[in-house]
């Protein structure tokens, strides 16, 4: 059963609505104009229990099934990018300087598409709570969504979710059990000097010196400080000092990131990150105050739920287009805080070959929205089957 027919039967829908969505970019929190596209087209499926504004433009409707049983989450993010749309595609951004260069228009249509096929046939015991999210792409909608309550109001037991995947074979799963993506924190190092002239060196204290041993010293945490089975990755990305070649600046900062798949890894890494600060600042004379934000935590996919999701994947894409990943990715995703509360599963959904994520040139391939708008139908009519 590659594709459920009646699914199949409305993909030039699924098409036209996300292709309208790709029009309409919206950022972070502000995806009213996406949120309102989304309720009504719950409604014209008749869809009656929707909840707004949550998360300032997020929605979750609840289809009730026949009789009792569990609540199961299906979650797609709706924001798009701060990125300027080159693709020249008849449906591209409207809006200058924003688009959906991740793909996140299509993870809401394959939501859709599953909440009119599950409106409509309803075979399934208890409820799904279809979660419309905003700001995954740096703003912790999911996190935001948990802490209004979502979880418990709606009582849900479960949730997957689904992301588009570039350059992995069209309509193949791929997922694995444990850590698949990773916490993603950010650091800034602040150095205080004293500037001095740069013919006359002994009467300054160099910030730029003590910055240039900072960031080597950085680096001999992945090497010298983690076990060489631990997944860790710490680069620095910005150095910024000085203003012209004769002057020895008073300052200077370093900034970057850090991920990480367990929080002892993390931990640690912030405890060398301080002693190394104040190694350096004492070595070099200078002040180095450390700024460690912590970002998205580690998603962790839950083996039972895993291997009940790759069982459903199968019988979607059948045993060939479900592919068992290797190795954690370094990448993050905000669908991490709702792991951590529930168990549940995210995969991703190949789409062929094409620009990565995140690239003026990506757009989602829609031949691909009616296998994962399947995969969620059948989510639900085999963990609550009647």
């Amino acid at each position: 059963m590659p594709v459920v027919n009646r699914i199949a039967d409305f993909a030039d829908d699924m098409k036209e609505w996300r292709q309208w969505m790709h029009r309409h970019p919206e950022l972070m929190f502000d995806c009213h104009q996406t949120a309102a596209f989304v309720v009504d087209r719950l409604k014209e499926f008749g869809i009656t229990e929707i909840h707004e504004g949550i998360a300032t433009s997020g929605v979750i409707a609840i289809i009730q099934g026949q009789g009792d049983g569990p609540t199961i989450g299906l979650r797609a993010d709706m924001d798009a990018l701060p990125v300027h749309e080159t693709t020249g595609a008849p449906y591209a951004s409207t809006v200058p300087g924003k688009m959906h260069a991740c793909g996140h228009d299509g993870h809401t249509t394959m939501l859709l598409g599953a909440a009119r096929y599950l409106a409509e046939t309803r075979r399934f015991k208890g409820r799904v709570a279809l979660i419309f999210q905003p700001a995954e792409e740096g703003g912790g909608g999911a996190d935001v969504m948990i802490k209004e309550g979502v979880l418990e109001q709606f009582d849900i037991s479960q949730v997957y979710a689904l992301h588009n995947r570039p350059n992995l074979p069209a309509g193949a799963f791929q997922t694995r059990a444990g850590a698949i993506m990773a916490a993603a924190d950010e650091f800034t190092f602040t150095l205080s000097g004293v500037g001095g002239h740069g013919a006359e060196p002994e009467t300054a204290k160099d910030p730029v010196i003590a910055a240039v041993a900072l960031v080597q010293a950085i680096q001999t945490i992945s090497s010298r400080n983690a076990y060489f089975g631990d997944d860790l990755v710490i680069s620095v990305t910005q150095i910024h000092a000085g203003t012209t070649n004769n002057v020895i600046p008073e300052g200077s900062w370093i900034n970057g990131t850090v991920r990480t798949l367990d929080k002892k890894v993390q931990a640690m890494v912030v405890h060398r990150m301080e002693q190394i600060a104040a190694g350096v600042g004492a070595a070099y004379d200078v002040n180095i105050v450390l700024d460690y934000k912590y970002g998205y935590p580690a998603t962790h996919n839950h083996a039972e739920r895993t291997d009940f999701a790759i069982e459903v994947a199968r019988e979607v894409a059948g045993d060939a287009g479900v592919i068992l990943k290797e190795h954690s990715g370094m990448g993050a995703e905000d669908f991490s805080y709702m792991l951590e509360k529930l168990p549940g599963c995210y995969l991703y959904l190949g789409q062929g070959d094409g620009a990565p994520w995140h690239h003026p040139d990506f757009d989602f391939n829609d031949e691909v929205a009616p296998i994962g708008a399947s995969f969620f139908a059948r989510v639900v009519e085999r963990a609550s089957p009647l």
